[in-house]
């Protein structure tokens, strides 16, 4: 009778536990594994793509962005990151620059590795480099305070109820 009770308890603590969610699908105007187009780029209009987001958890209290190049020559460079996204399905191209952003919603944007707030589109010095669009959707809002990548990460942790990614190649003409 007691590994029945302990049988039952490890069920109702691991159990239940465990958050099972769908996948975040997410995409873009290049398909997964595809090339980003020019306008995107340090080549085109540097603006960022538009983010569509499938099987939003309906808990999502905020979104998370940052994207990353894991092939630059002296270690992965952070092209953008982006906190406090309401929970949207679909996150606009050309986000403006800038701390605190209040259209088309409010956020707020971290310092990417160009050294500005906002989107700074992919410019390998050479080669073809993979550019990860990393989203986190999270079960609360962050504080409105400037957070750098490692304190962000950081933040988020035990507050991600889904996560997903692109990928897109680059490389200069």
């Amino acid at each position: 009778m007691r590994w029945i009770t302990a049988l039952i308890l490890a069920f109702l603590i691991f159990g239940c536990a465990q958050k099972s969610f769908e996948k975040l699908e997410v995409k873009s105007v290049f398909e997964n594994g595809g090339f980003i187009p020019k306008k995107y780029t340090c080549d085109g209009d540097n603006i960022n793509p538009p983010l569509i987001l499938k099987n939003l958890d309906p808990k999502a209290k905020s979104i998370v962005v940052i994207v990353e190049d894991p092939d630059a020559p002296m270690g992965t460079f952070t092209h953008w990151i982006i906190y406090n996204v309401p929970p949207v399905s679909k996150i606009p191209e050309g986000i403006p620059r800038g701390k605190l952003i209040e259209k088309p919603f409010k956020a707020m944007q971290g310092k990417n590795d160009f050294g500005y707030y906002g989107y700074g589109g992919p410019c390998p010095p050479s080669g073809t480099h993979r550019y990860y669009f990393k989203v986190y959707v999270l079960d609360t809002v962050l504080d409105w305070k400037e957070f750098s990548k490692e304190e962000l990460l950081r933040a988020i942790k035990g507050h991600v109820i889904q996560f997903g990614e692109i990928m897109g190649w680059y490389s200069r003409s």
